[in-house]
């Protein structure tokens, strides 16, 4: 029987097929295809059916395999023969080829399109083309004469692919005068000459030396992904410890690039003399501060100053989000990473260059990586609750099973990478994914962080003060008491249980914020669960004794008069409170403005103050030109999974094919043809044909071109025509301009 074409056979599928090819295939759709002539054509390119691969598993592409080598990109074959090659049963993955519109037709006359063997590669399975002269051999007893070395190469080639490169090709030889493994191979006919430096294995020779099958039938099963039954509060309390652990290390680096922010390399990216100088300060190895600085600029914590002497400085996001409570931070940066459009594992490595790769560079941009990293929680999800994976390597495993096509060179590694990156960032715990991670990628976000408050351990209202001027803190903190102990103490090694230590420069620090020595007292007193020691009430009492008796101040412009009764008369102006004027001395009075803004507001008062130089003479510092305001930075644009189609732009979709389906098969009279120059004869007989079909009733085939300038054609029963339109009966409008021809159609 003979097969029909791939546009024969999308015509006799239903709506519903057609539906579900656009959704799964969605390059199809873009732009609309007039009708099935165009989508067969646009589905069967080697892009799209390359494409369309990509989520592929290995068993359904052993069967694609398995039918180019049966041939059914030239010629019909049967289901059977594909069986036969790949060795098991194939109707599921038949019934997902045909879903794909990559295999069409009843079992007995199978086909895919020809560019199938452009995209998959011109070796199915791994095999070389037939050779006529090995059919009926007995290849066994050809196998058998081999030596070592020969049986050696032909293994190797029989892996594939089956494509090999030597100098010994270049003459044929009789057996009896081969020098060589290869002139040996190819004078028995076990290898094929394809020039004079390349061989190729003959397909009889490769099936052979696989044990008589196509495919290794262990290789078509998925491999079994071993799992650690936990309860999922387990999995939810160890990921929160981790989550808060990096919180913590991020919150240092905030604060540390705030004092000292790293610069920017001319290259973009973080220096590496920056990188390792966090990494010892935080006491973290590199690839974490690679991690922490990636997240923290993809959040919009830390930004590039652009600068002339580019920085990599906080933003005032930092503020909020330093002010922020534990779990909504934590929402903030895995919220970040799972939109990150990059791979921070890559830092490190080399380019194509053979140059560093930087973090924060250019280099580490992948658009493609939010998509990735979902999918694989994905995965993980689809476990039952609280079942962790044993081994990246083996979800490794069954992940590259199930989309062998996708992800490209860096397919395998991102999947350790996310694992890793998950798990330090509270993702994933003991391999398996939390219950507010599951809430996250349901886009749940206050389930999320719901949970994530659930899962992290109550903070303590106590700390236990050691005779040693040390504080412990047996759990995390409430806000307030962790505040307070960070103003007055320094962290000496932080964890579940925070050590802090009190020193004479610490308890310094905590006055100069302006708290006093009782309140410093009232502090310990009331939040430590254990006494006092009398060391740390004489150490406060001491700096406070000292603290303070030399005083300073800031004052942006200062007034300066001989006469006391003048300055006395401004400060008993409304400028003196406005502008903040405080006298220092009988002369001199200071404020925290400008000295323009307050020259200006006195002048304005009705005083006559002049500016002066550090020399005493006056000096004009009006503005010398017009100034405009600095423009805001734009905001990040969030990086997705592009936008699947509505079931109403399907349906639109497919009711458009029909409709050029229909189109194509009416019988239609003399076509009229508008002018592509302009005329004026053509345009009046196109309007005439339109106008008697609108009296006469019949319907009219038009071919017309949309707003993408894609051709199309219909049949109309035109209701109206006039105003540049025509109107058919079924609401639809067509603009003169576009219909570049007509023609009645033929009962």
């Amino acid at each position: 029987m003979p097969a029909p074409s791939l546009a024969d056979w999308l015509r006799q599928e239903s709506d519903d097929a057609l539906a579900a090819l656009l959704r799964t295939r969605r390059d199809l759709s873009t732009p609309p295809p007039s009708d099935t002539i165009v989508l067969a054509t646009r589905a069967g390119t080697p892009g799209s059916v390359a494409r369309a691969c990509e989520d592929l598993d290995t068993f359904t592409l052993a069967v694609l395999d398995s039918l180019l080598l049966a041939g059914a990109d030239t010629e019909p074959v049967a289901a059977a023969e594909v069986a036969r090659l790949t060795g098991t049963e194939i109707g599921e993955a038949l019934a997902l080829l045909r879903k794909r519109a990559l295999v069409w037709g009843e079992d007995d006359a199978l086909r895919v399109p020809p560019s199938a063997r452009d995209a998959l590669g011109p070796f199915p399975a791994g095999l070389g083309a037939s050779s006529p002269a090995l059919a009926g051999a007995d290849i066994e007893a050809a196998l058998a004469e081999v030596g070592e070395d020969e049986r050696a190469l032909l293994t190797t080639l029989a892996a594939g692919p089956p494509i090999g490169r030597t100098r010994d090709a270049s003459a044929d030889v009789p057996l009896e005068r081969a020098q060589n493994p290869v002139q040996r191979l190819l004078a028995r006919g076990l290898l094929l000459r394809r020039d004079d430096q390349t061989v190729e294995l003959p397909r009889e020779i490769g099936i052979a030396l696989r044990g008589g099958v196509v495919f290794e039938q262990a290789s078509l099963r998925e491999p079994e992904l071993p799992v650690h039954p936990h309860q999922q509060s387990t999995v939810d309390t160890t990921a929160a410890g981790e989550a808060m652990e990096f919180l913590r290390q991020t919150e240092n680096m905030l604060r540390a690039w705030s004092e000292t922010p790293p610069p920017v390399l001319k290259s973009g990216g973080l220096g590496v003399r920056e990188l390792k100088k966090l990494a010892k300060d935080l006491d973290v190895d590199e690839a974490r501060v690679t991690l922490l600085a990636e997240i923290a600029v993809g959040a919009g914590l830390v930004a590039d100053s652009e600068a002339t002497t580019p920085e990599w400085v906080p933003t005032t996001l930092t503020d909020s989000w330093l002010a922020s409570p534990t779990a909504q931070r934590w929402m903030t940066v895995a919220q970040a990473w799972l939109e990150l459009p990059r791979l921070p594992g890559l830092a490190g490595g080399r380019d194509a260059k053979d140059k560093p790769i930087a973090p924060l560079s250019e280099d580490l941009r992948r658009p493609l990586a939010p998509t990735s990293r979902r999918r694989i929680l994905v995965a993980l999800a689809a476990l039952p609750e609280g079942a962790g994976v044993k081994s990246t390597d083996e979800l490794v495993a069954a992940l590259a099973w199930r989309a062998p096509r996708r992800g490209g060179r860096l397919r395998d590694e991102t999947v350790r990478w996310t694992m890793a990156e998950g798990t330090a960032l509270g993702l994933i715990g003991l391999g398996g994914l939390t219950t507010a991670t599951r809430a996250l990628l349901a886009e749940d976000r206050p389930g999320a962080i719901e949970a994530m408050l659930d899962a992290l351990p109550r903070p303590v209202d106590h700390v236990l003060v050691q005779a040693d001027l040390t504080v412990v803190a047996p759990g995390p903190l409430e806000a307030e008491l962790a505040a307070e102990m960070t103003a007055v103490a320094d962290i000496e090694s932080a964890g579940h249980a925070t050590v802090y230590r009190i020193t004479e420069t610490s308890v310094r620090r905590a006055l100069d914020t302006g708290r006093t020595a009782g309140e410093l007292h009232q502090l310990f007193t009331s939040k430590s669960a254990t006494p006092v020691p009398q060391s740390l009430s004489y150490l406060i009492d001491d700096v406070a004794r000292r603290h303070g008796r030399l005083r300073g101040g800031a004052a942006e412009s200062f007034l300066r008069c001989d006469d006391a009764s003048l300055l006395a008369e401004v400060m008993g102006s409304p400028v003196a409170t406005e502008y903040g004027l405080r006298m220092i001395a009988p002369t001199v009075l200071i404020s925290a403005y400008p000295l323009a803004e307050v020259l200006d507001a006195l002048r304005a008062a009705g005083f006559a103050p002049a500016a002066e130089g550090p020399d005493g003479r006056v000096m004009d510092i009006r503005p010398s030109g017009r100034r405009l305001p600095a423009k805001a930075r734009a905001a990040r644009r969030a990086h997705g999974e592009p936008a699947g189609l509505t079931d109403e732009q399907v349906g639109k979709i497919v009711a458009h094919v029909r409709a050029g389906d229909a189109a194509s098969a009416r019988r239609r009279g003399e076509t009229v043809r508008a002018p592509q120059g302009g005329g004026a004869g053509d345009t009046s007989a196109t309007l005439a044909l339109l106008s008697q079909a609108t009296i006469e009733r019949r319907e009219v085939w038009i071919g017309f071109v949309d707003s993408r300038g894609t051709a199309s054609q219909r049949v109309v029963r035109p209701l109206r025509v006039g105003g540049g339109v025509l109107e058919g009966t079924d609401n639809e409008r067509y603009p003169l301009h576009r219909i570049t021809s007509a023609a009645l159609v033929e009962d």
